[in-house]
C-alpha cells in the first residue's frame, strides 16, 4: 500500500540506502507471508453434536489482504480444518462448531496433513510452511448471545436448555432438589399431585409409588 512518500509495500525512501535496510525491506517482506493466528469465520462443519470423533471445518480468515496499490484481495477458504476439543482420552465436552461461529484459528509451522489421516506420528505432506491450509480451528470469539448454556456466576452453576437435559447416568443427589415443574420415574408423576390408591387414613406407609 503506498505510503505519504509514494513507494509501496514496505519500502520507504530508507530501503535502498544501505544493505541492511535493503535485508530489512526483503525480510519484512517474507514474514508477510507467514500465518501465525487470525479471526476466521466457519464455512462447513462435519459433525453436528453427536456422540463421534472430532471432525473438521472450512474456515476463511476475515482479515483481507491489501496489495502494494491498496486494493482489497479476500481470503479463499481453508478447507478440512482440524478443531479443537476439550478431551482427554474417552472423556470428552462435544460442543461442535456451527456454520456461521466467528472464532480463533492458529497455523502450523509444517503441513499436518498426513497427521490428520493417519492420527500418529508422520512426515509433513509438502514443503509448505505456515499456510493457511494447515489451519487449526481453536474456539469461538465475538459470536453472539446463546439460548443453552453452562453459565458459572457467584450465585453458582446454571444449567439452560430451550428443549431438554438429559443425563444417562446413575444419578447421586448430595442435598435438596427444588423443582417448579412435574418430577416423572418411568412415566410415573411422583410430583405434588401424585397420590396412592387403596389407602386407609392411619399410621400405616404405602407402599411404592404406581
Amino acid at each position: 500500500m503506498p505510503d505519504l512518500n509514494g513507494l509501496k509495500g514496505y519500502q520507504d525512501l530508507s530501503a535502498g540506502t544501505s544493505d541492511f535496510n535493503a535485508q530489512t525491506f526483503l525480510i519484512q517482506s517474507l514474514l508477510s507471508r507467514v500465518n501465525t493466528a487470525t479471526l476466521v469465520k466457519v464455512t462447513a462443519v462435519t459433525n453436528v453434536g453427536t456422540v463421534s470423533p472430532v471432525g473438521f471445518v472450512d474456515i476463511m480468515p476475515l482479515v483481507n489482504q491489501l496489495d502494494g496499490d491498496g486494493n482489497v484481495i479476500p481470503h479463499g477458504i481453508s478447507y478440512n480444518c482440524c478443531y479443537a476439543r476439550v478431551q482427554g482420552g474417552t472423556d470428552a465436552i462435544i460442543i461442535d462448531p456451527k456454520v456461521g461461529d466467528i472464532g480463533v484459528a492458529v497455523f502450523a509451522s509444517r503441513d499436518i496433513s498426513s497427521v490428520q489421516i493417519n492420527k500418529a506420528e508422520s512426515n509433513p505432506g509438502s514443503f509448505r510452511q505456515f499456510d493457511l491450509a494447515d489451519g487449526i480451528y481453536l474456539f469461538g470469539v465475538l459470536n453472539g448471545i446463546p439460548t443453552q448454556y453452562v453459565q458459572f456466576n457467584a450465585s453458582g452453576i446454571t444449567i439452560t436448555s430451550p428443549t431438554a437435559v438429559t443425563i444417562n447416568a446413575p444419578l447421586t443427589v448430595n442435598g435438596n432438589i427444588t423443582t417448579t415443574g412435574t418430577v416423572i420415574n418411568n412415566g410415573k408423576n411422583i410430583g405434588s399431585t401424585h397420590t396412592h390408591s387403596g389407602v386407609t387414613t392411619g399410621a400405616g406407609n404405602t407402599g411404592v409409588p404406581n
